[in-house]
Order: C-alpha cells, then structure tokens, then sequence
C-alpha cells in the first residue's frame, strides 16, 4: 500500500498491511525469498520452534532476516497456558535487546488450536502491566475482543478459521461485528488458505491479515507470497474505493439507455 494509507501498530507506521510467519519452509533461505516476495515488513517467530539466538551453534533466523531489515514479531506458539505465554515472551524481550512488540496466543488445544480465552485475558493482563506491546490471536467474539482492547492491547486478531486449515473466512459477520467497534487494528489471524481469501478480508474492513501456512505449504511459496501481496492491496483498495450496493432481483445496464438510437427515432 502507498504512504498515504500506512498501517498503523503502537504508534509505528508500516507500508504493507501483510504480516507473515516464519515456519514450515524447507529453509531459511526459502523462508527469506518467501517473505521478501510477500512484500511484508512484520514477520512472526514462534520462539519455541525457532533459533533466534537461543540454541547456539545452530542456524539463527536472524541472519536471514535481521531485525534491521523486518520488525520481529516474537509469538508463543504452542503454550496452553498464561504462565507458559508469558515467560515466553519475556525470553523473547532478553534474545532481543528489550523488543515490546509481541504476538500473544494461547492455544485450547492441540488439535484445534483454538484461543483459550480465560488464559489469553490472563496473559494480555500481565504482559501489558510489564510494558509489552501485545498483538493478540483471539476468537472472533466481539465482546473478548473489546475486552483486549480494554486491557491495552495494541492490536486484536480473530482468527478466521482454525490455524493452518486453510478454510477461508467461516464467519464474516461476526468479523465485521469486532471491526466496526474496534479503535485498534484488527487483523484476521488463522485460516487463510489463498489469495481471494485475503482479499475477502480486506474488503470486510480488515486492517490487515497474518499468515504461515498458506503461503509456506503452497506448491511454490515464493510465488503465493507474491500472490498475497497483490491481494491483499486489491482488498484494502476495494475497500477504500466502496462497493456498489448489492441489488437482489434487480439489473441495472452497464451504459445509460436514454439517448440510444432507437428511442431518438422514434421521438
């Protein structure tokens, strides 16, 4: 997206409004290609699957995508409980000289992976009492969502479907419940499975969308990111530009009739 419409998180300004994850690329040489070709700024690490400086004389994601070329989003992937999330993300701040911009999610379950909500509230709570800028995955119910936003969370991302099943946007209605009353971005988090999917998103009013698996586990990565930045500036310019209304059981031509030939004759 250009300048004038930047997407806007804890005060920092970003021209792409797709964010992307980090894991289930063959390498990090494919995951750089990847996400240089998705035209992305913030990229996820899931901190507990991914070297960042932790494990040593093992490859870092940080010599393939240093914190000077992209804005780091560390997330706890994989922790079911507030206590887990939260000393994962204090680890994070450690490896990264005192970064606050973090992705909370606290997880149900392993085989949905849906939020634990109870545990997220718990979690966003401590995480912004300690200065953390938190950027958090939830359900798409608009009253949890509000009651992140009371917390001081930055940003709110109802998943759209579940995580890495590639099902698209199962609930619209409700997204658009959390976007209308939301004061900080919202971002569809989970599910994505292709490009039209993304816009669908954006067009809903979306400020923005983060994905993994969609673009890691399509048959040639580099080209689906490339793909999911097209789409999702198409979406955001749909959206900006405003829809013409639907007309149920109602046509309307595409060139005006007054003034065709036919009705001049006969005047």
């Amino acid at each position: 997206m250009s300048q004038q419409d930047p997407l806007v998180i804890a005060g920092k300004t970003y021209r792409s409004r797709l964010l992307v994850g980090t894991g289930k690329y063959k390498d990090f040489a494919q995951t750089r290609e990847a996400i240089l070709a998705s035209g992305a700024e913030i990229v996820t690490v899931a901190i507990r699957r991914t070297n960042i400086g932790q494990t040593a004389g093992e490859p870092s994601l940080l010599e393939f995508l240093p914190p000077s070329e992209f804005t780091l989003l560390p997330n706890t992937a994989g922790c079911y409980t507030a206590e887990d999330a939260v000393r994962t993300l204090r680890l994070a701040r450690e490896l990264l000289d005192g970064h606050s911009l973090v992705k909370l999610e606290v997880l149900g379950d392993p085989q949905t992976l849906f939020p634990n909500m109870p545990e997220t509230l718990a979690a966003a709570r401590t995480l912004v009492a300690e200065g953390f800028e938190v950027m958090v995955y939830c359900t798409d119910d608009p009253i949890q969502a509000r009651m992140l936003e009371d917390i001081g969370c930055v940003a709110v991302m109802p998943l759209a479907s579940l995580i890495g099943s590639g099902m698209g946007i199962l609930n619209p209605w409700n997204l658009r419940l959390v976007i209308d009353q939301a004061r900080v971005p919202v971002l569809v988090d989970a599910g994505v499975g292709t490009a039209s999917d993304a816009t669908i998103a954006m067009e809903l009013g979306c400020d923005g969308v983060l994905m993994n698996t969609a673009i890691a586990a399509a048959q040639n990565p580099v080209l689906m990111a490339s793909a999911m930045n097209k789409a999702v500036a198409a979406g955001r310019e749909a959206f900006l530009a405003g829809r013409m209304p639907r007309k149920t059981y109602q046509a309307a031509p595409s060139s005006p009739t007054g003034g065709m030939i036919a009705s001049a004759a006969r005047s």
